[in-house]
């Protein structure tokens, strides 16, 4: 998803990126006050795994032994660290000899199978033997964001430093990014950096995973001979394919809530979703900065896609940082219609739903 120039450059003012967000009235403060700028160096500094993956590692993530494959990748990706962090070869036998392609593996399986905490725990195996700055780690999102932001050649340059470059939920429907996205990969994989990639199959959708994979090595063409394909096969483990089944929130327990809460933001449903048009998707995490808990009011289906796409990025900022949410109103069951959940962006939907769905659930807790 992208934004016209206009709403990029108008969000350029305004509080800067990790400032407390404003009261209103003396009350509750407000996500929608919030106008956060961000440096090019926050962008390439915020390529870490996500708060909510910090733990994870590869002796952490628990297989399910009716799923065979989610013991034989997390070994796979194991032996691709060792690969990524040994000494690479110098001097006349790199010049003479036969080079060897750094590592590139693809993970593809449904929605809640474990693949981002594999991807992540990836990351820190070789973060924890190359140190800090070796890896890179975002979403599909934020590398087109941080294309948008640098330029491509300063971003090849600073990316170009790095030992690894993952990519959380590679994204194939939007055509431009995509070819975008892969050139990067070539210019990337040309100067011996290591990628690791992941992408999501709906969960009900049997054999989709094999077509999401030979979509993305057709995408990558030139690349799709390095890739290594694994697939991590199960059941979504959040267990979530709506939101909440439960009953929705009061408006007033949700502002009660937030009202006795540090770090709560409070707002209503449609302001948010306006003020999200003008902030370019690339600092909705600074946007978060400091909140702790969303407590969202008039809470109803999301008609426009644009809108939606928009919604989407902010749950997987939210979910990344653990932010737990409130959501009071009558469409929270039914946050997207069934075109969209039929339609070409139908796998980010379903993560949002999945994501939104668990970072609900905390909340209620809080309320309990």
């Amino acid at each position: 998803m992208t934004l016209t120039q206009d709403e990029d450059r108008d969000q350029d003012t305004g509080a800067d990126a990790g400032a407390t967000p404003p009261a209103r009235d003396g009350a509750v403060p407000s996500l929608s006050a919030v106008r956060p700028t961000v440096s090019p160096d926050r962008l390439l500094a915020d390529l870490v795994p996500p708060r909510h993956f910090a733990e994870a590692r590869f002796s952490t993530y628990r297989a399910d032994p009716a799923h065979p494959s989610q013991t034989t990748v997390p070994a796979r990706l194991q032996e691709v660290a060792r690969e990524i962090v040994a000494p690479r070869s110098s001097g006349l036998k790199a010049l003479f000899g036969r080079r060897r392609a750094v590592p590139a593996v693809y993970m593809d399986g449904g929605f809640g199978v474990g693949k981002t905490h594999l991807l992540t725990s990836l990351a820190h195996e070789v973060t924890a033997t190359l140190g800090e700055g070796s890896v890179a780690y975002g979403t599909f999102v934020e590398y087109t964001n941080l294309v948008g932001a640098l330029g491509f050649l300063p971003t090849v340059e600073a990316l170009a430093t790095r030992r690894l470059v993952c990519i959380d939920e590679f994204e194939l429907d939007d055509p431009g990014d995509t070819v975008l996205m892969s050139r990067l990969l070539r210019e990337l994989a040309d100067r011996d950096v290591s990628l690791a990639a992941t992408s999501n199959t709906l969960p009900e959708a049997l054999g989709e995973g094999r077509f999401a994979a030979e979509d993305f090595l057709r995408e990558i063409q030139a690349l799709s001979s390095r890739f290594e394909v694994l697939r991590v096969d199960g059941e979504d483990y959040r267990h979530r394919a709506v939101v909440t089944e439960a009953a929705p929130l009061a408006a007033e327990v949700v502002a009660r809530a937030a009202a006795g809460r540090p770090g709560a933001v409070l707002d209503e449903f449609d302001g948010l979703l306006a003020h999200l048009a003008t902030v370019h998707p690339s600092r909705y995490g600074a946007l978060l900065d400091g909140v702790e808990l969303v407590a969202l009011t008039g809470v109803r289906p999301v008609q426009r896609q644009e809108v939606a796409l928009r919604l989407v990025v902010l749950v997987d900022r939210l979910y990344d940082r653990d932010v737990p949410v409130l959501l009071a109103g009558d469409g929270a069951q039914h946050l997207f219609t069934d075109e969209m959940l039929r339609g070409g962006y139908r796998k980010k939907y379903f993560r949002a739903l999945s994501r939104l769905g668990a970072l609900a659930e905390e909340g209620r807790r809080l309320t309990a």
